[in-house]
């Protein structure tokens, strides 16, 4: 059976199951906290099995001087208790926005939860970024990795269908000695449901303290986009990036044209194979992950490549942080400060896709998985310094 998107057909296999986290303002499930930490290739992640959230990536600039380049908190109790704009975690079933909250699926009309004014934001009330995933060391030598599971059950948030998800974070190391975080999530289910699942960090890669990403040089590999309406969705059109504020083919600083964009960069870029076209669907050949984006930081030298087998990498600039209290950070004494307040276009994201509010626009790429299908995504940040 053929799809127009990426759900790919692998041999069948399910994932261990995780329970299912309730969550009712604050999570109050006990689990272990401690973090998993993967280190190599001069990186080191740390990773809580909550939301399958990626806390801190430490990584050195130009000179050596490492810091963390993330955005995130110092304990799990913001990303409990709802305070976290989805800091570095996973959110599914679906990533961004699905209208009114309301889809058909197989001649039944299905109403999930909304979280985002009438409509449902990545994944509902209890998405994947609120549950506690099951994780297990899958390390080889030289490639450090951690497996995470989680089973969403039929009719959570409104979804149909027991979905088994599997995220695994593994660092990899280049023959030129550059890291590289490679995240593939993967997902089954016993019933037609929508799938797009998306890694949610927030990047600053002058140091997650550092303020402003503003000056940061971004490219992005697309020459159209998905305009939204005044809620954010799409509104069906694949419009061309040349000439516009959006336009990101050749690099420039976030921040160059940011002041055109109303409520600053919150859109869903679409990805092109070579030839131009949407990724191929199930069932033909598959595109091996590809350049979606790369980002500099000129300060620190701390670059960053993107790549993913996605069809879409939507590009936000952090326009919703406000006076958020995050980490502390290290005022380069050895002396941790008290915590830093993360504001507006303090973080970046750039988070591979399925195109917002597939399930009801017929034609954007296939966002629905079958059962006997496996939902199959690689994203992976390739790190090093100019």
């Amino acid at each position: 059976m053929k799809h127009s998107g990426y759900i790919a057909i692998l041999s069948a296999g399910g994932a261990a199951l995780a329970a299912l986290a309730v969550y009712t303002g604050i999570v109050t499930k006990k689990r272990d906290e401690t973090p998993f930490v993967l280190s190599g290739g001069g990186i080191t992640v740390h990773i809580s099995p909550f939301g399958a959230t990626i806390l801190k990536l430490l990584a050195p600039d130009r000179h050596g001087k490492v810091d963390d380049i993330v955005l995130g908190f110092d304990d799990l109790v913001p990303y409990k208790t709802g305070v976290s704009p989805y800091f570095g975690c996973i959110v599914g079933r679906v990533a961004n926005r699905i209208a009114k909250a309301t889809f058909s699926l197989g001649g039944k009309t299905y109403k999930l939860n909304a979280n985002n004014g009438e409509n449902t934001l990545h994944g509902g009330l209890v998405g994947f970024d609120k549950v506690w995933w099951d994780a297990e060391d899958v390390s080889e030598p030289g490639t450090p990795a951690l497996r995470l599971t989680y089973t969403s059950r039929d009719g959570e948030e409104g979804f149909p269908g027991t979905v088994q998800a599997t995220v695994t974070y593994a660092i990899e190391t280049g023959s030129s000695g550059e890291a590289s975080l490679v995240t593939k999530m993967t997902a089954t289910t016993d019933r037609a449901t929508p799938i797009s699942m998306a890694q949610h960090t927030y990047w600053n890669l002058a140091g997650h303290a550092s303020g402003p990403v503003l000056d940061h040089v971004l490219r992005i590999a697309s020459t159209r986009y998905t305009p939204v309406d005044s809620a954010l969705i799409p509104t069906g059109k694949l419009v061309e990036v040349k000439g516009t504020p959006f336009d990101f083919q050749h690099p420039k600083r976030i921040g160059e044209h940011l002041a055109q964009v109303e409520g600053g960069y919150d859109h869903n870029y679409v990805l092109a194979n070579p030839a131009g076209s949407l990724p191929p669907g199930v069932g033909e050949e598959l595109l091996p992950p590809r350049l979606a984006a790369s980002v500099h930081d000129p300060r620190s030298g701390r670059a960053m490549d993107l790549l993913t087998d996605a069809p879409g990498v939507q590009f936000y600039s952090g326009n919703f942080l406000s006076q958020i209290k995050g980490k502390a950070a290290n005022t380069g004494g050895g002396v941790m400060m008290t915590s830093t307040v993360y504001d507006k276009h303090h973080g970046f994201c750039l988070e591979t896709q399925g195109f917002p509010n597939a399930i009801n626009e017929p034609s954007f790429p296939n966002a629905v998985l079958t059962p006997g299908d496996i939902y199959d995504h690689t994203m992976i940040h390739r790190f090093y310094t100019r």
